[in-house]
């Protein structure tokens, strides 16, 4: 189950700025909160019942209730799984993965005349993966790995176009480095992240999660791959029925 504080990361495009408040109350106060009747939130709050839960069903709860029971099960929950379970990466994964922001990325792809797709290291052949998950119903994309013709292509793109970055720290110079290039020429930034705050979410215009910590042994970095390619399948199955 997503704490709380997940669900609003990943929900954040679609709160309100009266729902950020509700947020920071409820993060200040979360042991009274969990406790508290949706009357007695709201006149805290002043705002009336229906607002919250509009707000608990925004971040994926059936309402109210459901969200109170989640708030008690964050406070009391001792033992979380170890973020370097095969498994519980996978599970992660497919609850962060949110069929509005596949169709949001979807619409955008559908409308823009090229998609390019970056990525630094271990994750570049996701890029032609998904080149070719969009090529087979017709869609024109490429990707690149090299500097020189990722800038190249990046100061060819329009406004509608599309940049597609995938990093999973958010935080790979390269990867920033076209981030940063892409918006001063207006061009849509996507990303794929781990889920967690990082620099490159934050330059982007729509951002995709995986759930992807890092891992490290004897020097290499074995981080989990396996969520990139679950989101971004679920990207290309999105965008197939789409695209009938």
């Amino acid at each position: 189950m997503m704490r709380f504080e997940e669900r609003v990361h990943k929900y954040e495009y679609k709160l309100s700025d009266t729902e950020d408040q509700i947020v920071e109350y409820i993060i200040q106060h979360r042991q009274e909160a969990a406790s508290m009747s949706i009357q007695t939130l709201a006149r805290k709050l002043y705002t009336v019942p229906n607002t919250i839960t509009r707000f608990a069903k925004k971040l994926g709860y059936d309402g109210y209730s459901q969200m109170k029971m989640s708030l008690k099960e964050d406070i009391h929950q001792e033992q979380m799984p170890s973020e370097n379970s095969f498994t519980y990466n996978i599970n992660k994964t497919i609850e962060l993965i949110d069929r509005d922001k596949l169709a949001i990325v979807t619409k955008m792809i559908q409308d823009a005349h090229r998609v390019l797709f970056f990525a630094v290291g271990d994750t570049v052949p996701f890029c032609e993966i998904m080149v070719k998950n969009l090529k087979v119903v017709g869609k024109q994309a490429e990707y690149y790995v090299h500097r020189h013709d990722i800038v190249y292509g990046i100061n060819q793109l329009e406004e509608t176009d599309i940049l597609f970055l995938i990093s999973l720290s958010g935080e790979t110079s390269q990867v920033l480095e076209m981030a940063e290039l892409a918006k001063r020429r207006g061009t849509q930034i996507i990303s794929l992240t781990h889920f967690d705050d990082n620099s490159l979410q934050k330059k982007a215009d729509v951002r995709l999660y995986c759930y992807a910590p890092y891992k490290r042994l004897n020097d290499y970095n074995i981080t989990d791959k396996t969520s990139v390619m679950l989101v971004l399948r679920a990207l290309a199955e999105f965008y197939w029925d789409a695209s009938k």
